[in-house]
């Protein structure tokens, strides 16, 4: 009593603005500083899992998800501690600690130049950044799961009973906060990634890119804290979802030991917890549970969903990004979704709904919700069609059992060559090459221009033979997979008489003898200049127009002169292609997820508020919120048991899965009656003081059995007893 005295003699003190209290502005700047911190890292995790510590995709993707199952298991728990123990304020503090320093671990996790002993640019002791970021990821989950339940209802008991309708407005905000800082930070962090740092060799920026959203999580607690004396801080009442797990625990447990059949059956299960637990309660699990109980299917869209940060950015990585005046990385295609969200809720709402009504069509939740899991599957059927054509782009590298072979005639002469099982074939001359060429063995024997030698190719990998004036052959050993990053891998080749040195920006290659090739470095897309020097100080810069993920060998010839004239013959001969698909044709598989997302996400959660108990609200909430803990969980499972061999195949399987479960979902649907919480709830109100005086008499004669026959075990003389 004295708490709620404390509360409303200091709600009446508070300093307000426009009729709202001050203290929201500390809350919704909170959520936009925590939104922007879990967004922004999440948004180049994958990329980091992959380039930095150099997980394959199929690792990365299943770490990323169950670090996101993680992020939506963890505020049950959160919502325990708020509601039994600490109190909301007090939880949302103490796990905003827990949470920026998980943020300040990863960004130091991602410092390469702490294990960088010998200044490779490669950290020397993966181990170390591996175990810091599991470890910084475990505790971000914590964090932002923990409060995750705790910040909107917080904000909500900041405002008094006649404030409805600012109430409504601070959560109207409040969700735009939401929206904001997951579309800028989605915007930033891949610019900050971007970058180049390091200490003593520069690489991707992911220090800086973790770094900002640790920085704007500390903002966040301390925006938090600043706000604590102008706040309504409600002591904890006990937690709902407790009390419900236990009303279905003793239901369980009382039907099991009531299992024979001398025991009368009940018209529901939950009806065998009526011996300890109220019937208003017993009825408002069974309301909750008839929702939970259509829940069932929809972690799978959720699978579906959250696969944008993940699978979806790694097939941007192989595509091309020149959007013309500006450059797309691949982890900020992610933005299509808050833009597109921002874009579709007014229309669907303003338009597209009323006109589905105008046409007769009942509409209702349940087959707006069927809809959006058919149209996620589109989605995923249009990232098959769109890794299809990328996969026709990418160079058929060498199996285990193959090697690949390519001929570069350094001379101005056509050379014919014959190589041991293949038809003979002439290399043209003026630094010519012919196409790669399959062979199934290490050891053959060629002959250049009627010069014969054996050559050792090693399996798996992919070689350029070099021919010189004196058809002596050279092997070069060439990449055998894309440039990560969307980066460029060049290479020199010295085919003049003399040594030559070779830089790019501030990078300098050394000096090159002739006939030998220099060791393929990375270079961004767009104009890449390179600057080639003699021994005399001569130099001749040449420019070279770069793509994404691109292979090239520079030939410099035996004709090579310095001179205004220099780049005349210098030859660059493509070994990889560059990326030839553009990212906008990602913007499909997005907008029509988008569309999913709206139809199915926002009703959804509409549906469960208006079918749950007015005191279970926050009980359904965890439950949705648990649906897409268990997608993502689905997500990992497929991505490491499936062993899909072509990436089409498992976005197909997928789809496929989700249009299964559609239906299923659809028939549940088909058979679910919608209720009216407050109805049913006022009708057992109403019985609500019969049934405890029920209970009441019902105790009383329990003890007094117990009495006489605890008496009558006492006096064996006593033959009857009467009550």
């Amino acid at each position: 009593m004295a708490d709620e005295e404390r509360n409303t003699k200091k709600a009446k003190n508070r300093p307000s603005c426009l009729g709202y209290p001050v203290s929201i502005f500390f809350i919704v700047v909170n959520e936009f500083c925590e939104r922007f911190s879990y967004y922004g890292m999440k948004a180049v995790l994958v990329l980091y899992f992959k380039y930095f510590i150099g997980w394959d995709n199929d690792l990365s993707t299943t770490i990323y998800h169950t670090f996101v199952a993680l992020c939506y298991l963890t505020p049950i728990l959160g919502a325990i501690i708020a509601d039994s123990w600490l109190g909301k304020f007090k939880t949302i503090v103490y796990l905003s600690i827990v949470y920026t320093i998980g943020q300040v671990i990863m960004a130091i996790s991602a410092i390469h130049d702490i294990t960088d002993t010998n200044r490779d640019g490669t950290p020397d002791n993966m181990t170390f950044h591996t175990a810091m970021s599991m470890l910084g990821l475990i505790l971000i989950a914590l964090g932002t799961g923990g409060i995750k339940p705790c910040v909107a209802a917080f904000g909500g008991d900041q405002f008094e009973e006649h404030q409805e309708k600012q109430r409504s407005t601070f959560f109207s905000i409040f969700y735009l906060s939401i929206n904001a800082g997951s579309l800028l930070s989605t915007l930033i962090t891949p610019i900050l990634r971007a970058q180049e740092c390091g200490i003593y060799s520069k690489q991707s920026c992911f220090p800086l890119a973790f770094g900002v959203p640790a920085a704007l999580m500390v903002v966040a607690l301390i925006v938090f804290i600043a706000g604590h004396n102008m706040y309504i801080m409600e002591s904890p009442k006990g937690n709902i979802l407790l009390q419900v797990m236990k009303c279905i625990g003793f239901a369980i447990r009382n039907r099991f030991n009531h299992r024979s059949k001398q025991h009368p059956k009940r018209e529901h299960w939950m009806d065998w917890a009526e011996e300890k637990y109220d019937k208003l309660l017993i009825a408002q699990v069974k309301m909750v549970l008839k929702v939970l109980f259509l829940y069932i299917p929809l972690p799978m869209f959720w699978a579906l969903f959250d696969q944008q940060g993940s699978r979806w950015t790694l097939q941007a990585t192989t595509m091309d990004g020149n959007f013309g005046a500006f450059i797309i990385q691949p982890d900020q295609m992610q933005i299509v979704n808050p833009i597109l969200i921002v874009i579709m809720v007014p229309i669907m709402d303003s338009a597209v709904y009323p006109l589905i009504k105008k046409c007769g069509l009942n509409f209702t939740p349940l087959r707006r919700m069927t809809v959006g899991m058919l149209l996620a599957s589109l989605a995923f059927v249009a990232a098959a069609l769109l890794q299809i054509q990328i996969d026709r782009t990418v160079p058929n590298f060498p199996s285990s059992s193959q090697t690949q072979v390519k001929f570069l005639n350094l001379e101005n002469t056509p050379v014919p060559v014959v190589v041991e099982g293949q038809e003979p074939f002439v290399v043209p001359g003026f630094n010519s090459s012919n196409n790669y060429m399959t062979l199934d063995t290490e050891n053959v024997t060629v002959s250049a221009g009627g010069r014969n030698a054996t050559a050792y190719f090693q399996k798996e990998s992919r070689h350029t033979v070099l021919i010189n004036a004196d058809r002596m052959l050279q092997t070069l050993n060439d990449i055998t997979e894309k440039p990560n990053q969307g980066m460029n891998a060049i290479r020199f080749v010295n085919g003049f008489r003399s040594h030559l040195n070779f830089s790019v920006k501030s990078d300098h290659l050394g000096p090159i003898a002739p006939l030998q090739a220099s060791d393929y470095f990375s270079v961004t897309h767009g104009k890449a200049s390179f600057t080639i020097e003699n021994e005399e100080g001569q130099t001749c810069h040449y420019i070279l127009q770069l793509g994404f993920g691109s292979s090239y060998t520079v030939l410099i010839p035996n004709t090579f002169t310095f001179g205004e004239s220099c780049t005349e013959n210098i030859k660059a001969i493509q070994d990889i292609n560059p990326n030839d698909i553009h990212m906008a044709w990602q913007v499909i598989q997005y907008f029509l997820m988008t569309c999913g997302e709206v139809v199915f996400s926002v009703t959804g959660l509409d549906f469960s508020y208006s079918q749950a108990p007015s005191n279970m609200k926050s009980v359904l909430q965890a439950g949705w919120l648990l649906t897409v803990a268990v997608g993502n969980i689905i997500v990992l499972i497929v991505a490491e048991a499936g062993s899909l061999p072509e990436q089409w195949a498992e976005y197909v399987l997928f789809a496929c899965l989700l249009v299964a479960v559609s239906i299923i979902f659809a028939v549940m649907a088909y058979f679910y009656t919608y209720m009216d919480p407050a109805e049913i709830e006022a009708k057992f109100m109403e019985l609500e003081p019969d049934d405890k005086k029920r209970k009441e008499l019902e105790m009383m004669t329990k003890d007094n059995l117990a009495y006489v026959n605890n008496e009558t075990s006492n006096n064996t003389d006593v033959k009857q007893t009467k009550i």
